[in-house]
């Protein structure tokens, strides 16, 4: 599964951060050994925190033992893919940090739909979480509840993850105390019930095992054989989803008394005092395409809900008719569902009082004609959703009657119309349940308007409070930046104080008004110029037979079981011992080398399967020249990530050698073009903020080309950037670009480059304006791989540039100069300064 620009983005900040990790964590061990009391103030968890991240507050955890536990928060929005980011998330920490393939994975989870969900996910081996799963654990992962059994050999062979409910975790709660109880199941990590001796040595090395007090044991401390104190024992890699459920103390206590060796929390809204590694916006996911936006909000006037439910089902069929038109275009099926809130569920609760799920059911049947397999029910009592495929083309589903079942967890993105049939004066649950509509089907649009929105009906509301529901229902979807994307039936904007306005060129530019052209890479077709796009123009002619993989011969792999298998702490050495060796003896573990399996993790990079597989076949005999096929076997995951990563380093080498190569046959060019295909600036723009970008001392902004900049759509260096150049005197106007939307460069790799902005400075002849700067900004850990390709692209515009090979096509624009430029965070100003003498 290809992940998004986003989900990449939280992965690369994680990977920085626990490379951090790993550096302070060994001078954390070191120091362990030289002076044990001194180790206890190097708090190396806030000091990786402080070199990855470069913030200085951080929220220092400690496990039972009373040691520092890694705690971080990934803050993803819903519809974001939080699943997919912990999957790869568990990936990098074991390999990372705890050196490790195998292992246990504690998986907590707050409900029992998400429970279920992921659970049913974890265990099919065709899902892709579950791949990712394997790929990390070369095959060997085991997936398993509480009520399973599974023995001190199967951690170490396997990458387990054990699947905990929250309240499950909680030891007061009566239930589950289960979890603490003695259990004869986990017998294997224990010493044997005689053995007092390595009882009281576990005892001391592992203080906050429970254990039999002294009284009740004849011969001293006899430890619990539970799994509580099984997972004590283990130091699992801790993984919460929803982790702001989990910030009840006793719930906080009782995890962190699992002796846990890094916790992983996501959330869409993290609670204060969390260590927010990285937050992904609405906006981010909306530019990604993986959630329907707008919001259409129709608030009936109408007294009878009846009213109310037959717009939503017209609505509904509406959409289906769009859906078929779509699926007849690109085989692609949706079949749009209605959610249905209403107030009364249960079978001995219908009453004229109140909107009964049967009522709105009835009403379907009978006044609409829809027939009773499309309508479905999900209460406490009753679950016709259950076991049931939504997305499969043989389900008739297309209604879901429902009072609170659906607020949390419940994924469905063929959920487009929510209808709200609870009484006015009641809460509407809108707050919880407008989630449940926003995600894209298959996380791109479809390119019909109508099949990338969502739809709310509701009667007889307060419209301001609705706005007030639905805003604050958006953030708790951690999707609170894209309230304003909430469109009336009168088409009135609601924004709940949010301003929607027009912003134009200010009054003193208006002369530049439609004739600021930029330059863009464009290929000529017999009807004109296009865009270069790069599957089509770049990606298409690489001749992959070129792919050089020669550096797999500088590759060093190595049987690395045993240390994955040193894992089971308090026994002898001998005990030690015999866990290895018999580890060793056990081939069953390993991943097959299968070259079907092979291709298919490289098709993404190589789209062509049979060069996938022919280059997957050389590598494999590369590797078979230095070492045998079990070696081979032992290291094929890690083979595969090597494979991949030169790979893609080769894909991008011929791509930029055919890019250069199409320039230098002008079959490429880098034109600034007076008709289709050119790109000029907007004459107007329409922004929703309520904070307008000023100068430190609170003066407006006065060089910005638009009359309004928002302050809300802008990071903190890029407006320390944009006061400053509003501050030049040799500067005429800037711009903000905006990313998916303005101007942008295709280069040699797939993804658009969209610089941050766009500048133009005062010429000396006062004639219109000189030099057109074109600026992408970038942050002192971003100096990576990325960065360096976006540097080299503007290198290659400016050689191009400075031939202004558009003169003699371009009369009203002939001698302008373009300058492209990434500046960095630690030398920006300097830059600047440089770029206007």
């Amino acid at each position: 599964m290809k992940l998004k620009q986003y989900q990449e983005k939280v992965l690369n900040e994680l990977q920085d951060f626990l490379n951090s990790l790993s550096e302070f964590k060994s001078k954390y061990l070191k120091a362990l050994d030289f002076d044990p009391d001194m180790a206890k103030d190097y708090n190396f968890p806030g000091r990786a925190w402080e070199q990855a991240t470069g913030k200085v507050v951080y929220y220092s955890k400690t496990n039972g033992l009373k040691e520092p536990v890694p705690d971080i928060y990934l803050k993803v929005p819903t519809g974001g893919g939080k699943t997919l980011l912990a999957c790869h998330a568990i990936d990098k920490i074991q390999k990372t940090f705890l050196n490790r393939q195998t292992g246990l994975v504690l998986w907590i989870v707050p409900s029992t739909q998400i429970y279920r969900q992921t659970i049913s996910a974890l265990k099919d081996r065709a899902h892709p979480y579950r791949q990712i799963l394997d790929i990390s654990s070369g095959g060997r992962t085991l997936v398993k509840e509480k009520t399973e059994m599974f023995t001190r050999l199967d951690v170490a062979e396997n990458l387990v993850v054990l699947m905990l409910m929250l309240p499950s975790a909680n030891r007061r709660n009566r239930e589950t105390l289960k979890v603490f109880r003695d259990r004869g199941g986990f017998t294997d990590f224990f010493p044997h019930e005689d053995d007092f001796e390595g009882h009281r040595k576990l005892k001391e090395l592992i203080s906050n095992l429970d254990y039999f007090s002294d009284n009740q044991g004849v011969f001293g401390t006899q430890i619990k054989t539970s799994l509580g104190n099984t997972l004590k024992i283990l130091r699992p890699l801790v993984v919460i989803d929803e982790g702001h459920k989990a910030y009840g103390e006793q719930a906080r206590s009782t995890i962190n008394h699992f002796n846990p060796s890094f916790i992983l929390e996501l959330s869409a809204t993290p609670p204060p005092k969390s260590n927010e590694l990285v937050r992904i916006t609405g906006r981010e996911l909306h530019e990604e395409e993986m959630i329907k936006l707008d919001i259409h909000l129709t608030n009936k006037t109408s007294m009878d809900w009846q009213d109310t439910l037959l717009a939503s089902y017209e609505q509904r069929n509406f959409l289906e008719q769009k859906a078929k038109e779509y699926e007849a275009n690109t085989s692609e099926y949706i079949r749009p569902i209605c959610l249905i809130q209403v107030e009364r569920t249960g079978k001995d609760q219908r009453d004229a009082q109140y909107i009964h799920a049967e009522d709105a059911k009835e009403f379907l049947i009978k006044k609409c004609n829809v027939p009773q397999t499309h309508i479905a029910i999900k209460s406490a009592e009753k679950d016709d959703i259950e076991g049931i495929n939504l997305f499969s083309g043989d389900c008739e589903i297309r209604y879901i009657i429902t009072k609170q079942a659906l607020q949390e967890g419940w994924d469905c993105s063929f959920a487009y119309v929510l209808t709200i049939l609870t009484n006015p004066s009641s809460k509407t649950g809108i707050t919880q349940l407008v989630g449940r509509i926003l995600r894209q089907p298959f996380a791109r649009k479809t390119k019909v308007k109508e099949l990338d929105e969502c739809y709310i009906y509701t009667f007889r509301q307060n419209a301001s409070t609705l706005v007030k529901e639905i805003k604050s229902g958006l953030e708790g979807e951690g999707l609170g930046d894209l309230a304003g994307h909430l469109v009336s039936n009168d088409g009135e904007i609601k924004t709940d104080g949010i301003k929607e306005r027009i912003t134009r060129y200010r009054p003193g530019f208006k002369k530049f008004e439609g004739k600021i052209y930029l330059p863009k890479f464009v290929v000529q077709e017999k009807e004109g110029w296009r865009d270069v796009n790069f599957d089509m123009d770049i990606l298409s002619q690489i001749d992959w037979e070129e792919i050089n993989i020669v550096e797999l011969y500088t590759v060093s792999i190595q049987n690395r079981r045993s240390k994955e298998q040193e894992i089971i702490l308090g026994l002898s050495e001998e005990e030690q011992e015999l866990l290895k060796e018999t580890g060793r003896a056990e081939k069953a573990g390993m991943l097959d080398i299968d070259k079907a399996f092979l291709t298919r993790q490289i098709v993404d990079i190589v789209p062509n399967p049979w060069h996938c597989y022919r280059i997957g076949e050389k590598a494999l005999n590369i590797l078979s020249e230095k070492y045998d096929e079990e070696t081979i076997a032992v290291n094929f995951v890690f083979i595969i990530e090597e494979l991949k990563k030169i790979l893609e380093k080769e894909r991008n080498r011929l791509s930029e050698q055919i890019f250069r190569q199409m320039i230098e046959n002008k079959k490429l060019c880098f034109f600034l073009l007076a008709e289709s295909g050119d790109f000029v600036l907007p004459s107007r723009i329409k922004v929703r903020s309520n904070r307008q970008l000023v100068r430190p001392d609170n003066t407006p902004i006065q060089r910005s080309l638009f009359d309004y900049v928002p302050e809300e759509n802008i990071n903190d260096l890029e407006k320390s950037v944009a006061v400053y150049l509003d501050e030049q005197e040799k500067l005429l106007w800037w711009y903000r670009n905006m990313s998916k939307q303005d101007y942008h460069i295709q280069g040699w790799k797939r993804n658009k480059i969209y610089p941050d902005f766009i500048a133009a400075n005062v010429p000396e002849n006062m004639e219109e304006y000189g030099i057109i700067y074109v600026l992408e900004t970038k942050g002192i850990h971003l100096k990576n791989e990325d960065t360096k390709y976006k540097q080299d692209v503007f290198t290659l515009c400016n050689e191009l540039g400075a031939k202004k090979p558009w003169k003699e096509l371009f009369d009203e624009f002939p001698n302008h100069d373009f300058e492209f430029q990434v500046i960095f965070e630690d030398e920006w100003q300097s830059k600047i300064n440089n770029m206007l003498e």
